[in-house]
């Protein structure tokens, strides 16, 4: 079987949400039984962390469900994070709600394409950057674009939201 062939139509539904909405991205891929954590997915792709970004979800007191983007290496300010949404506090996801509420795994998680969209925030360096790299859908695989472009298909803000 030529793998070469089946691995270009190997879309996620990210890339292909990009391409509906005409946002050139490059996909990344990376072997899916390794090391999910983001540093280790930056090193092994020779990628800046800093422009490597993790996708958080969260959830208020109230019940709102927030995401947040920041680089793969820093931690999210739970304080800070919930005063950039005007929430008096938020709390991570339990991780095995994940799936539920977005339709990513762990490792896998996308701020694009969830099943539904959530008020999103990125650290505010995401936009010092001609291009960062989030989670493409699945484990394994990330888009690089514009981090304008971006925001702009997630009606997205961006605040100072780490440690």
């Amino acid at each position: 079987m030529n793998m070469m062939a089946k691995k270009k139509e190997d879309k996620t539904n990210v890339m292909r949400i990009l391409d509906q909405h005409g946002i050139p991205y490059r996909a990344h891929t990376y072997p899916a039984g390794g090391p999910v954590d983001g540093v280790s997915v930056a090193a092994m792709l020779g990628q800046d962390p800093q422009q490597v970004f993790k996708t958080l979800v969260t959830r208020s007191a109230g019940g709102n469900y927030y995401v947040f983007d920041i680089p793969v290496a820093e931690n999210l300010d739970l304080k800070k994070a919930a005063k950039a949404v005007g929430e008096k506090s938020i709390a991570m996801l339990p991780q095995k709600e994940l799936l539920g509420l977005t339709g990513y795994v762990h490792g896998g998680c996308s701020p694009v394409g969830m099943k539904k969209q959530f008020p999103t925030v990125f650290h505010e360096t995401a936009e010092l950057f001609d291009t960062i790299c989030v989670s493409a859908g699945r484990v394994g695989a990330q888009v690089e674009l514009a981090p304008g472009a971006l925001m702009a298909l997630l009606g997205a803000s961006s605040a100072d939201i780490t440690v």
